[in-house]
């Protein structure tokens, strides 16, 4: 038998044509919001599936319960002293409360507890059936997706994403009569637009994918049907003796466009892979949506896999197809790339000063001059070479002047190396050119060279340092110049590259190339401030929690590399068994140390303490002080905290046993000044008194 009280849901949303970035992030916030609001009004449920296709959005949710259940509401009235007088009859304030409730007085019940006895009201409210809540569930979940600009269609009110032409609600093999975004909803769904085009009755939710597939021509699960279409890539690949190179940005977006995918190869002109295969890459991901080819070297080979959207009994048309608009393409990208080898790089410096950067910061090529003496101030002190860094720095911006990256702009860089080499510049000068960008995103490889790492880190100190000396800095979510991401991989650069360099000092030399006017040293504050900001977000990111961050930054370090070293050093003291005694006792050193009127005393005589827990201490002090120092000089922060880790005893001790501020001042200077040394051998590191 069948369980009545549990039934499987299914809701599809049949529409136009659904934006393919966007659908995968639709189809997770559609299920999120419908799964939590289920869960809010108490009805139970068992596996929950998401559906989603370029023209549908779909959810089945499997044993649901057929009502919420009962609830008792109890509310509380007057204290019973309150609620009758002396001759037990009601006082206005029991009557008023029983007329609130819609009872009278004998209804109530008395609620009894230790804090005394009140006057309660308890009703038992019946559970609402589930297909009463579900019409308006959905709603609710519709209309907080995240659809930055919605659209109405025909003579409607309802708005949404894209036009709705069917709505599907079923619970069991019932479905829920009501209107959803202006659609009478029921069990009938619709198949492929070109392969079965008819209407599609659901007997019931649980047919809904095998139906789809099987008489719709609809894979409806995303996940299968993107590994689908990853198999049938990998396969016309494997049949034409190459590797199909699957981005799975592309794969998703491919996937959002498709409901029955059919992969196709193509092929093109072998002399097209003269051109740069950035180019030709370019042209067939980001504006075909195809996948490309390689050899086991890595090479491009003259081959793509297209996937379309139907099973054509011809595709010969289609694979033609695709080749002629390829073509076209790829021959502009010939001729722009024998038409720009005809002028150096370095002619076209002096024409990016018809280029303005910003316009009170100047022309690219007033930054080119910029990054010329701040790359090779860094290339020297990360032991570069000064030399390759100005030519550098010279020549990284030419490229954005020829006709390759004004066609495709997310190549500059790339293409100014492949220019560079063909100019005969150093090979590292032209791996600096198109790596001086990176990281460009999250997770991005980072410069390999010290020339690069030189070039990247004075490209995006100056444009920090710049945009804040003019006042534009980021606002929100405003941030035009990204100046979040040009400080975050300030950050990376310095840190994963192992560069000990000063921020404070790069900052000074960065404003040397800035002239008076722009008063770029009253910015030096704020941007080394923000940057240090964005290690909040670097660390948590590793999982580091913000207390032990904030511990190393309150001794106010500006070297990137010091400050990480010092951050998982105190990561890890923080489970020893010793820190949280240690970091309660320096926060109450500090506060005592901070009550300490005038100059702190320094000098410490042992022959004044009275108490063996004070010695205890000294001595323990006395024998670890030296080494660890040491540690700290060699940057061995875990081997420093760990030795301080062993103060733990001795110091609880102190403060169980002996006053601090004793009214003798020799006793109390001589204490003040045991406790000043302590304090300041663990700030050398961090202030532990920071950690939760």
């Amino acid at each position: 038998m069948s369980d009545t009280t549990k039934q499987d849901l299914l809701i599809e949303i049949g529409t136009e044509e659904l934006p393919p970035r966007a659908l995968p992030r639709l189809s997770r916030a559609f299920t999120d919001h419908l799964t939590g609001a289920l869960g809010k009004a108490d009805l139970g449920f068992g596996e929950v599936r998401p559906y989603a296709t370029p023209r549908r959005l779909a959810v089945l949710v499997r044993d649901l319960d057929a009502a919420t259940p009962e609830r008792v509401i109890e509310k509380r009235g007057p204290a019973l002293k309150a609620a009758f007088d002396e001759e037990g009859c009601p006082t206005r304030a029991a009557e008023g409360f029983a007329r609130s409730c819609g009872v009278t007085v004998a209804d109530l019940a008395t609620l009894e507890t230790d804090k005394g006895a009140w006057l309660v009201f308890r009703k038992t409210e019946p559970g609402r059936p589930t297909p009463e809540l579900v019409p308006q569930l959905v709603e609710a979940a519709l209309e907080a997706l995240p659809i930055p600009k919605r659209m109405r269609w025909g003579r409607l009110e309802t708005q949404f994403v894209r036009p709705v032409h069917w709505v599907v609600l079923l619970f069991g093999k019932t479905p829920i009569d009501a209107v959803v975004l202006g659609i009478r909803a029921g069990r009938t769904s619709r198949g492929h637009r070109f392969h079965a085009p008819q209407a599609l009755e659901i007997p019931q939710p649980a047919d809904y994918e095998m139906l789809l597939e099987s008489e719709g021509k609809v894979i409806a699960d995303f996940a299968r049907r993107r590994e689908a279409i990853r198999a049938q890539v990998e396969a016309e690949a494997l049949k034409l003796g190459g590797r199909a190179v699957i981005d799975a940005a592309l794969l998703d977006e491919v996937t959002a466009m498709v409901e029955w995918p059919v992969a196709i190869a193509g092929r093109f002109e072998e002399r097209f892979l003269a051109v740069p295969q950035e180019a030709l890459i370019s042209t067939m991901s980001a504006n075909q949506k195809y996948f490309h080819l390689v050899d086991e070297a890595g090479a491009l080979l003259p081959w793509f896999v297209t996937v379309a959207n139907i099973e054509s009994r011809n595709p010969a048309v289609i694979r033609d197809g695709n080749e002629r608009v390829i073509r076209p393409r790829f021959a502009d990208a010939e001729f722009f790339w024998n038409q720009d080898r005809k002028t150096p790089l370095a002619a076209r410096l002096p024409q990016l000063k018809q280029v303005v950067f910003q316009r009170k910061l100047g022309s690219l090529y007033d930054k080119s001059m910029r990054l010329t003496r701040l790359a090779a101030h860094i290339a020297a002190e990360i032991g570069g070479d000064r030399d390759k860094a100005v030519r550098a720095a010279e020549l990284c911006k030419c490229d954005l002047l020829t006709e390759m990256v004004g066609e495709f702009p997310d190549l500059q860089g790339i293409i100014g190396r492949y220019y560079a080499l063909h100019d005969g510049e150093d090979a590292e000068v032209a791996t600096a050119i198109e790596q001086h960008y990176r990281p460009r995103f999250a997770g991005d490889a980072l410069p390999e060279n010290p020339t690069a790492r030189a070039l990247a880190l004075a490209d995006r100190l100056d444009t920090l340092l710049g945009i804040f000396a003019i006042g534009q800095t980021p606002t929100g979510d405003k941030d035009p110049y990204a100046l979040r991401r040009a400080a975050l991989g300030v950050l990376r650069i310095l840190i994963e590259n192992e560069l000990d360099l000063d921020l404070r000092e790069l900052l000074q030399a960065t404003v040397t190339g800035y002239p008076a006017e722009i008063k770029a040293e009253q910015a030096i504050a704020p941007v080394l401030e923000f940057i240090l900001e964005r290690l909040r977000a670097y660390h948590a990111d590793r999982g580091i929690r913000p207390d032990v961050l904030e511990a190393v930054l309150a001794t106010g370090l500006t070297r990137p590399l010091d400050i990480d070293r010092r951050v998982l050093a105190v990561s890890g003291f923080r489970q020893l068994p010793e820190a949280e005694s240690l970091a309660a006792a320096n926060k109450r050193i500090g506060n005592i140390l901070r009550k300490v009127e005038g100059e702190l005393p320094e000098k410490v005589d042992p022959n004044r303490f009275t108490d063996d827990a004070e010695k205890t201490l000294f001595e323990a002090f006395i024998a670890l002080e030296a080494d660890v120092k040491a540690a700290i000089d060699a940057g061995d922060y875990t081997d420093a905290l760990e030795r301080l880790a062993t103060l733990r005893e001795p110091v609880d001790r102190f403060f169980d046993e002996v006053m601090v501020m004793a009214e003798d001042p020799a006793l109390r200077e001589n204490r003040l000044a045991l406790l000043n040394h302590l304090h300041r051998l663990f700030l050398q590191v961090a202030d532990i008194a920071k950690l939760q």
